[in-house]
C-alpha cells in the first residue's frame, strides 16, 4: 500500500488495464532493492505532481 506521499507522486499513475495505481518510476536492479528496503516516505525519485505547488511558493 502506497503511502500518502506517493499518492501525491507524478509517477504513479493509473494502470487501466490492471485497473490499479503503480509507480512507473525505471530502476535498475540496485535501485529497486534499495527502494524496497527502504520507507517510501524517504523515496529519492519523489516528483510533485502538484501543478500549483511552484505558483503557492510565488505568493
Amino acid at each position: 500500500m502506497a503511502s500518502n506521499k506517493c499518492e501525491y507522486c507524478a509517477y504513479y499513475v493509473y494502470n487501466e488495464t490492471y485497473e490499479c495505481y503503480e509507480c512507473m518510476v525505471n530502476l535498475d536492479e540496485d535501485d529497486l532493492e534499495r527502494f524496497l528496503r527502504s520507507s517510501t516516505d524517504d523515496c529519492n525519485y519523489f516528483k510533485s505532481g502538484d501543478d500549483y505547488e511552484i505558483v503557492r511558493k510565488q505568493n
